[in-house]
């Protein structure tokens, strides 16, 4: 076989040993350093991922999740895409920290705003759209008790690529039944010494109604 010419690198160097951890201490470039990331940088970042201007915003209208017992932020969620005239409203935005993922604190911030929606501001239909690709955000919106409705697909082009759109409603009409469950899902009969859930939200939407 005839020699190419380029020298091929050496893969011993990747059969044997660990490689290193990264280390918190900076990197400098020219134009930016690399600093671990501190508590003073906080109001830093929320300025320049536009934490002024989501304060601001009236569509979307951005929530700070803060956490009952500490009083701190754990997440925002927002509401958006507005149509009043229509009265239709969509929830995104949503960015759940780890201290909130997986908890009823983030189940109750749908029924919060779901609640909040239908009752007191008087939407009659409430939305929620995914890229189709996002597959965590399917099974939770249909937990949430959101209804398919059907794929838009080539949607949008995001970053050079194509976006087929999920989406997903709740209406006015099934607000009361979909109310009932959160409820008794979030009620602290439902959850064990450690916990755990008794009953899904999805089961216990699905039971009769007791009246």
């Amino acid at each position: 076989m005839r020699d190419s010419g380029v020298k091929q690198p050496s893969c011993t160097s990747e059969l044997f040993g660990a490689a290193l951890r990264p280390s918190r201490k900076p990197i400098y470039g020219n134009f930016v350093t690399l600093q671990p990331i501190k508590p003073e940088h906080a109001s830093d970042l929320f300025d320049v991922i536009g934490g002024k201007q989501c304060a601001e915003s009236l569509d979307p209208v951005f929530f700070a999740i803060l956490d009952k017992v500490s009083g701190k932020a754990i997440g925002y969620i927002s509401l958006m895409r507005i149509d009043a005239p229509n009265r239709v409203i969509e929830v995104g935005s949503v960015m759940f920290s780890k201290l909130l993922q997986r908890t009823r604190g983030a189940t109750e911030c749908f029924y919060l705003l779901a609640r909040l929606v239908f009752e007191e501001l008087g939407y009659r239909r409430y939305e929620w759209k995914c890229n189709n690709l996002n597959e965590p955000s399917k099974p939770a919106a249909q937990r949430l008790g959101f209804t398919f409705e059907g794929l838009f697909r080539q949607h949008m082009i995001v970053k050079g690529k194509n976006r087929d759109t999920a989406w997903f409603s709740i209406i006015d009409s099934e607000w009361p039944a979909m109310k009932r469950a959160f409820e008794v899902w979030l009620d602290h009969n439902n959850f064990d010494e450690q916990g755990n859930q008794r009953r899904a939200l999805a089961v216990i939407r699905y039971l009769p109604d007791p009246e």
